[in-house]
């Protein structure tokens, strides 16, 4: 058994997942703390004071003075593209020059030349640079995530891409979610007959991925010169009765109709949703769909503007945050900075936010019955903050992460604090 006990603050997160509305905001905070955990598992959280009257400490148990530390359930990080080759930094310094992210993509560069990376690269190659990735993750406090594949473009590397995200997921700390996202772009070599790359992805890739097992969600990136509302809409009905959950890109650089194409099928996500109208934002609520945001993408891309959280939250829509780690755009794989980025960019409140990066991230891929929350039975996947909980808007403190430990299924595997406990 490990035992913390008198945390600085300990917030549980616990209760119904997805939270709503002024739900979002509704965190009950615990002075004085104290989380136990048997195995892989949590068996207690709640203030200190009455830990020994809930459960028994045996004589052998691991027990850690917390009192500097605030405890928050681990990140759940529900929107990546972690798994790919190849070095876009140069696509950075255009943008910053000010060139759009359209325009780097027509001269060939963006998710074009991350597919002929990619494409290339073995399956040991893709899987020891995603896991370095990973570790950054894991060290900011990530401990379920979301990867997709979408950089092969073809049924070989889409299966290549999937067959890493299971290497990964059965040998990283983190647990991982895969997602099939053939529909990231049409590749060069079907953008003269885009109706095949259709048919492909829909008769060859969907079938094969699901025959294979390596998928448990299918995506699409429904956008203006990618994929129409109609082809999003096939492409995720068909991934549906191949037994793969929906969730899509929607409204990202326009309104694309992918906001209502998630309504229309019931998926469980729509992401991005940078320029989602009212209708979508109210179809989204009927449907119950959750909204996937990615400030860090907004910010790195430059787009000058960022999601309407606030409007979104108003409207009855459950928000969950994601950082979109990608070799383009997405460039922090930190959810604090997310988090952060909600704040400051997004107007949520830190209740809000911290609600949308834990259960609510957690409900978006379907494993709010698991994580996101710090509650008897769930698993022990816990962050421990120096300081109060809002410290980790500092995201660093004087060159110095704020987060002091990383527990994964009941075991520090990250920070200094299962080396000086």
């Amino acid at each position: 058994m490990l035992v913390l006990r008198h945390c600085r603050q300990l917030v549980t997160c616990a209760g119904p997942a997805p939270r709503r509305g002024a739900d979002q905001g509704r965190l009950e905070v615990i002075a004085d703390g104290a989380l136990a955990t048997s195995g892989e598992r949590v068996v207690y959280a709640g203030p200190a004071a009455d830990l020994e009257r809930t459960v028994t400490i045996p004589g052998d148990a691991r027990v850690v003075d917390a009192r500097e530390w605030s405890i928050l359930p681990g990140f759940v990080d529900p929107h990546t593209h972690a798994v790919f080759a190849g070095d876009r930094r140069s696509e950075l310094r255009r943008r910053l020059a000010g060139e759009s992210y359209a325009s780097i993509a027509a001269s060939g560069g963006g998710i074009v030349s991350t597919v002929t990376a990619t494409r290339a690269a073995t399956e040991d190659e893709l899987t020891a640079q995603a896991r370095a990735r990973l570790d950054r993750m894991l060290a900011c406090g990530t401990t379920t995530c979301e990867i997709k594949s979408g950089y092969g473009l073809d049924v070989e590397t889409e299966l290549k891409m999937l067959r890493v995200v299971r290497r990964l997921d059965e040998s990283h700390p983190i647990d991982i979610a895969a997602t099939f996202m053939g529909a990231h772009d049409v590749p060069i070599e079907h953008r003269s007959g885009r109706a095949r790359y259709l048919d492909l992805v829909v008769d060859e890739m969907i079938p094969a991925v699901a025959a294979a097992g390596l998928a448990e969600w299918c995506d699409v990136f429904c956008e203006t010169g990618v994929f129409t509302a109609d082809e999003s809409q096939r492409i995720l009905v068909a991934g549906q009765r191949a037994g793969l959950k929906a969730r899509i890109h929607a409204d990202e650089l326009g309104a694309s109709g992918g906001s209502q194409v998630a309504a229309a099928v019931g998926a469980r996500s729509a992401d991005h949703l940078i320029f989602v109208p009212p209708d979508g934002i109210a179809a989204m609520a009927r449907a119950h769909v959750v909204a996937t945001l990615l400030p860090t993408a907004a910010f790195y891309l430059k787009l000058g503007r960022f999601a309407p959280a606030r409007g979104l939250i108003d409207a009855g829509v459950a928000v969950a945050l994601a950082t979109d780690v990608n070799p383009g755009g997405g460039f922090s794989p930190s959810m604090p900075f997310a988090v952060t980025l909600a704040c400051f960019a997004m107007g949520l409140t830190f209740e809000e936010a911290l609600t949308a990066a834990t259960i609510n991230a957690a409900w978006s891929l379907d494993r709010a019955d698991e994580v996101g929350s710090l509650e008897p039975g769930k698993l022990a996947d816990a962050v421990l903050v120096r300081g109060d909980a809002t410290d980790l808007l500092h995201v660093t403190t004087a060159g110095t992460s704020v987060i002091a430990g990383v527990l994964k299924r009941g075991t520090f595997v990250a920070g200094e604090i299962g080396i000086t406990a």
